[in-house]
């Protein structure tokens, strides 16, 4: 029986690669995306490529949360990996980013991974086993130029994940906190930069699965991954 693993925001940048490695794995991938469009190019791409199921939703309002979690149970009886990568990136100052920009991000990058998670514990904790990865940042450790409201959405869930990971010890759960710097995703699009300067997202895909195929006896609770070079 194939195990079955959770991805938002799995049309791009890191979340397509996770979904595409852990299919190769003869996994479920179950995941979701803002635009459906995206979603239906995905399929199509993927359709030989092992078992895909999709849903549209937006993860910055509340309400879509819970439905794809919902439908989510209804789909699967069980959830083997949870990774919360659904997130947006907007730079700018605190003093000078538009009105609304926290909110936003907050509800996208810090919400949107509490209560998916939240509404898929019960069923992950009468299991005993399992894996939840939130794909934090490197702006989650450190103030960088621009990093604006994005960096408090990224320190915020990086201290979710810290707070979850505690109170999961006794359930046999692992949490994993993942820590990127710059990667060559859709986030990047127009600078003059080359590619060779980013952290791949396939690189950040191997890295969860990696922690994932560790023993259960033992969890990797950070991975931080930077570019060769260092922080762009």
């Amino acid at each position: 029986m194939s195990k079955t693993i959770v991805i938002t925001g799995g049309t791009k940048g890191i979340g397509r690669a996770t979904v595409e490695h852990f299919a190769a794995q003869d996994y479920h991938v179950i995941t979701c995306a803002r635009h459906q469009e995206d979603l239906d190019e995905m399929l199509a791409d993927m359709s030989r490529k092992g078992k895909l199921s999709v849903y549209q939703a937006d993860l910055s309002k509340n309400e879509e949360v819970l439905a794809f979690a919902e439908w989510v149970k209804k789909t699967v009886s069980q959830v083997d990996v949870l990774v919360n990568n659904a997130g947006v990136f907007i730079p700018g100052s605190l003093a000078g980013e538009e009105a609304g920009s926290l909110e936003f991000m907050i509800n996208t990058n810090l919400y949107s991974a509490y209560h998916l998670t939240r509404a898929l514990l019960p069923q992950m904790t009468l299991q005993g086993s399992g894996d939840i990865f939130n794909i934090c940042s490197v702006a989650s450790l450190r103030a960088y130029d621009n990093g604006g409201s994005y960096s408090i959405s990224k320190f915020a869930l990086y201290g979710f994940s810290q707070n979850l990971r505690h109170e999961l010890k006794p359930t046999g759960l692992r949490v994993v906190s993942v820590m990127p710097g710059a990667t060559w995703t859709a986030s990047w699009e127009g600078v003059d930069l080359p590619e060779e300067r980013f952290v791949k997202s396939s690189d950040v895909a191997e890295s969860i699965w990696s922690a994932h195929q560790m023993s259960r006896n033992t969890v990797i609770e950070d991975i931080v991954i930077r570019p060769q070079l260092g922080d762009i």
